[in-house]
């Protein structure tokens, strides 16, 4: 089982989370959401209780809110359409990813395996300052390093 630590005896918070898509790192992210589900269901036979319970197939889903400006750099990576690109994800808990510091000092790291991004829209209300673009996906894996 895998150690469980606390920087300086705290939990995580905001401030500690980076995160790469296509081993860009991203700074304009606003909100990063992702789950792992199951299929399940009861099989019954003879009385009526279940007898046991049968996994179906899994899913991975999660959403990414970037600022507009950030989504227009994704955009131009990926060649003008971030819909039709694959990316891996990594979210990392704890010490900043950048150029300076050892990946290997992040303290728990997801490795969202085989990403596409689903649909986005963009769009403002009177007294924005800025814009946000939230973006659901579909993903193959969930890795813990």
């Amino acid at each position: 089982m895998k150690d469980v630590y606390l920087i300086n005896g705290r939990e995580y918070e905001w401030a500690d989370i980076s995160l790469i898509v296509g081993s860009v790192p991203i700074v304009g992210f606003r909100a990063v959401s992702y789950k792992r589900e199951c299929e399940k269901e009861a099989m019954f036979a003879k009385g009526r209780k279940a007898h046991s319970i049968q996994s179906g197939n899994e899913l991975i889903t999660g959403n990414i809110t970037f600022t507009q400006s950030q989504f227009e750099a994704i955009e131009a990576a990926t060649g003008g359409n971030v819909l039709t690109t694959k990316v891996d994800i990594i979210v990392s808990y704890g010490a900043e990813m950048n150029a300076t510091s050892v990946a290997s000092s992040a303290i728990s790291t997801d490795i969202i395996i085989g990403a596409e991004f689903t649909e986005y829209e963009k769009g403002m209300a009177q007294g924005d300052k800025f814009m946000e673009i939230a973006m659901p996906f579909l993903a193959l894996d969930i890795k813990n390093a």
